[in-house]
């Protein structure tokens, strides 16, 4: 790394890109100032004997504004504290000859390390790896973990990207957590954040151009990518991904909305980061996510061999939108262009066959979305039945076991566990947690007031805001409330009994037919791969060609009525929820059959 400090055999070496600021001094607690040398293109270094790892140390710049590093490793006393000198090379981990896992294999579970546990710490979730290794997943998404402001975050307010986040424990925490993840067979993937730093604790603006003033998002000011400065910026951003891969070991990144990104230079940021990470591991897999609203397919193109060419995969919301819609009767809010009615069996048809829903047409607003996407294999595409958006941008956090059918439920389970696009649950999901997951943030009380306005002001846009019989945004639980953050901690003790026993059952099933008839057919699985046809206003049949030539087909009625016109079932029976009959399919019905 170029930024930050690093241990070298005699000391430690400190360096800080700041072209705005004329001199910068480095504060050792308990010593003097000691001036650092700059260069002309704004970098300010300094060699200091006789220090390593575990010393703090600040910046100081202007009239003596001492300011954590920017590019530090470890804030034990949060964002406003002294940074920490870490040594990587310390930690031993116990799967060094880990490789990772073919993308094909990946079965996802999201989780937030702060209300996984009731202690909110790497220590305690390692505790609960072996229940997910054991019910059949094989990769966990971790919420960001970079340090943000105070004791509680959903983590999309991280100001200091490289320092893992103080409240969760220390550095090599993290990477015991990874480490026994990985020894269990489990990828670790990291949410980063790369469209917006933090309200608080964020130095660089005062340090270097970090911002282009000439456009924003809905965060603030958008990262200078295009504009003067850029090489450092851009190498700042880049530098922190190889940074979580390499130091931590990790399976791959998720680029959060990176739709925000604003970057009119000749080569996307993008484009540089992923050929560098490509560059930088040829012999593991390493998994690059993207979040990407406008749904560009070329971000997602194979090469000759199936390869991914710059990303490996996206969060695919158009499937998630038109099954909810459906298994839900939620039309409004970011589901207005996902209403059930005429079109609901072909929207369902093209979400599961062809992954987009919209290629090219505009949307409610009026803004053109997607392109072309059947060219492109299910693997490109991440699906989920609820992530923390999906619940988070509800009144009271909500999942949707709470407010949906329970066999409508079953039904919607049933279909994306086994639809051959990568799936991702939520913590909990599989045992129908009634645990809420409202957004939290602990920020300073200053900011308070404009947090909660603005809270209501996000959720007016909620599908729940046009249905009297639902909870208004202006009832939603205040995001910097301690209570708040403590309602979103699992209740482990409901997988054990009743509904919670029953889901996780189901889910055990589905997982383990995944992963005995649907993972070893992925391999090879190209686009242009699958057709469906509409079997009346609110049913589907979709089939797939696999990987290794079989026949995959999806008999779907997410309806509550029943559904006439069903031509007769072929294949071997794989999975059935509901009811078959001659040339029907009752109420919520799910049959998946394979022909081999």
């Amino acid at each position: 790394m170029r930024f930050g400090a690093e241990v070298r055999q005699t000391g430690s070496r400190f360096a800080l890109w700041g072209p705005k600021c004329r001199s910068v001094g480095l504060k050792l607690q308990r010593r003097k100032v000691i001036p650092m040398q700059r260069d002309d293109a704004g970098w300010h270094r300094v060699d200091v004997p006789g220090v390593g790892a575990g010393a703090r140390y600040k910046n100081v710049i202007g009239c003596g504004k001492q300011i954590a590093d920017p590019a530090s490793r470890f804030q034990p006393a949060g964002v406003e504290g002294f940074s920490e000198v870490i040594a990587p090379e310390l930690f031993r981990g116990r799967a060094p000859r880990w490789s990772g896992r073919p993308w094909e294999e990946t079965i996802l579970y999201q989780l937030h390390i702060g209300t996984f546990t009731p202690d909110g710490t790497w220590a305690a979730a390692m505790d609960r790896l072996d229940y997910l290794a054991r019910l059949g997943f094989t990769a966990i998404e971790l919420m960001p973990a970079a340090q943000s402001h105070g004791a509680f975050n959903w983590g999309y307010d991280g100001a200091l990207w490289f320092a893992p986040y103080a409240p969760y424990g220390r550095p090599e925490d993290m990477k015991a957590f990874i480490d026994c993840s990985q020894a269990l067979g489990l990828m670790v993937i990291l949410d980063v954040v790369y469209n917006h730093f933090g309200a608080v604790g964020n130095a660089l603006p005062e340090l270097c151009p970090t911002f282009n003033h000439a456009s924003g998002n809905a965060w603030g000011k958008a990262i200078n990518l295009d504009g003067k400065g850029l090489a450092d910026v851009r190498a700042f951003i880049i530098e922190n991904a190889l940074y979580w891969l390499t130091e931590f070991n990790l399976d791959g990144l998720r680029l959060d909305a990176v739709h925000v990104l604003v970057d009119d230079s000749n080569t996307h940021l993008l484009e540089i980061l992923a050929a560098r990470v490509r560059a930088a591991f040829p012999f593991r897999h390493v998994h690059l996510i993207l979040e990407k609203k406008q749904n560009e397919e070329g971000w997602l193109r194979r090469d000759t061999r199936l390869n991914p060419v710059h990303y490996t995969a996206q969060w695919n919301d158009d499937p998630h939108h038109v099954l909810h819609a459906a298994v839900t009767g939620e039309v409004t809010g970011y589901y207005a262009d996902y209403q059930t009615g005429t079109s609901a069996s072909e929207d369902m048809g093209r979400a599961l066959a062809e992954r987009f829903v919209f290629q090219g047409q505009r949307m409610a607003d009026g803004s053109p979305r997607g392109e072309e996407s059947a060219g492109l294999p299910p693997t490109a595409f991440v699906i989920n039945m609820q992530n923390h958006d999906q619940i988070g941008d509800r009144v009271h956090g909500d999942r949707i076991h709470r407010f949906a059918p329970p066999d409508a439920v079953t039904a919607f389970a049933a279909t994306y566990l086994l639809c051959p696009q990568i799936r991702m649950l939520f913590m909990g999901e599989e045992f129908a947690a009634p645990t809420p997951f409202p957004f939290f943030a602990d920020m300073p009380k200053t900011m308070h007031a404009d947090m909660r306005k603005g809270r209501v002001a996000q959720l007016r846009d909620t599908p729940e805001e046009d249905d009297p019989e639902k909870p208004d945004a202006d009832e939603t639980d205040d995001p910097t409330d301690r209570k708040t953050f403590d309602l979103a901690k699992l209740d482990w003790s409901e997988s054990e009994a009743g509904r919670g026993f029953e889901t996780l059952n189901t889910y055990r099933a589905l997982l383990d037919l995944r992963r005995r008839e649907i993972v070893p057919r992925l391999a090879g699985i190209s686009g242009f791969d699958a057709c469906y046809a509409r079997l009346g206003q609110d049913a589907v049949l979709v089939i797939w060609r696999m990987g290794d030539g079989a026949t995959l087909r999806l008999y779907l009625n997410l309806s509550q009525t029943s559904q006439t016109g069903v031509p007769p079932i072929e294949g071997c029976q794989l999975w059935l929820s509901g009811y078959v009959g001659e040339g029907r399919l009752g109420p919520w019905t799910v049959l998946w059959t394979i022909e081999v």
